[in-house]
């Protein structure tokens, strides 16, 4: 196919608000459609987790793969079907109906589910695997020959360098609930640090708020997630956080968090675990911490220090735009998708 004509993508994501979906197909559609490449999103209907209770799951799955039918006829009117993940949580389904050539798209370490036999069938029944970071590439060499590493972008217009906020002492964290447990488990460093700084807040943006038990109510800002408010809520940071702990889960994350606050012209203190020290080997973008020593020493320093701190802030956005943004790596996304084609 030539880079002339245009290509047509079939992309089959978790849902609307699956992050994945929105950072690694929904925001490069303005930027691929500029290069030729046409991206047909499906998200799925009913959601890409299964309910709690158990007894309804029998139902949803059947729900679930009955809508997806028509996405996966239409997908022979595509040129290349994207799979984000299975159709149905953990199974294979309906995939080998789908049009082929077949990129499968993976930014979290889902061949840990099912002892890894669902992302095998998944990775063998593709023709690319696009990988958000070299750990998954590793894991999935193993089951498909053609793997390529394609870090999860920033879009740099929809997330702005501010100003730093030399007057404020916020450190921030970003997320969902579900990975407020990282946050929770560095409570005893926060804790310290807050006493240390008496001006300083530690604000958290996600869908729940956390639960803490050291740290005063008064000192924590809550903010409810939503799309329109991720840019302000990074612009009132003075450092963000993204604390993991040390197992092959966490080895899987593609850093995303981190990319979020270095966009902004945020410093970071991060784990130095997965694409954390990917990002951390461009240097002077921030600190690595892994114990409460150590997220203390570095927490202390960005706040003792404004000029320090929004010097590598200027430096991680410059290193965003360089390396990470959605403008560098729209190109190279279309590339994969044109060379499977």
């Amino acid at each position: 196919m030539t880079a002339s004509k245009s290509l047509r993508v079939m992309a089959f994501t978790g849902g609307a608000t699956v992050p994945a979906a929105r950072f690694r197909v929904r925001q490069y559609v303005p930027a691929l459609a500029s290069l030729g490449v046409e991206i047909d999103e499906r998200p799925a209907p009913l959601g890409a987790y299964p309910p709690r209770a158990r007894w309804l799951r029998p139902a949803w799955a059947g729900a679930s793969l009955l809508q997806r039918l028509p996405a996966v006829a239409c997908s022979h009117r595509a040129d290349v079907t994207l799979l984000q993940r299975e159709l149905l949580s953990t199974l294979v389904t309906l995939e080998g109906w789908t049009r082929r050539p077949r990129v499968l798209d993976v930014d979290d370490a889902i061949h840990l589910f099912r002892d890894g036999r669902t992302a095998e069938r998944l990775a063998r029944a593709c023709d690319l695997v696009v990988c958000g970071n070299n750990w998954l590439a590793e894991v999935y060499a193993a089951w498909n020959a053609r793997v390529a590493v394609l870090p999860t972008a920033v879009d740099t217009t929809a997330l702005p360098a501010t100003p730093y906020p030399a007057g404020n002492a916020v450190i921030g964290w970003i997320g969902t609930s579900g990975n407020l447990r990282y946050l929770e488990g560095i409570e005893d460093a926060l804790a310290a640090v807050l006493d240390r700084f008496p001006r300083a807040r530690l604000a958290v943006c996600a869908d729940l708020p956390p639960t803490f038990h050291r740290l005063p109510a008064e000192r924590v800002d809550f903010v409810s997630w939503s799309p329109a408010v991720e840019a302000g809520f990074f612009a009132d940071l003075n450092v963000g956080l993204m604390p993991l702990t040390d197992s092959p889960w966490e080895r899987g994350k593609c850093g995303f968090k981190m990319l979020q606050y270095l966009c902004a012209g945020r410093p970071a203190v991060v784990s130095p675990i997965g694409m954390n020290t990917d990002v951390l080997a461009h240097g002077d973008v921030g600190f690595a911490a892994d114990s409460t020593e150590a997220w203390v020493e570095a927490l202390s320093t960005l706040l003792a220090d404004p000029g320090r701190a929004a010097a590598m802030g200027r430096h991680g956005r410059a290193v965003i735009e360089e390396h990470y943004a959605v403008s560098a790596l729209a190109p190279r996304l279309a590339g994969l998708l044109r060379g499977v084609a």
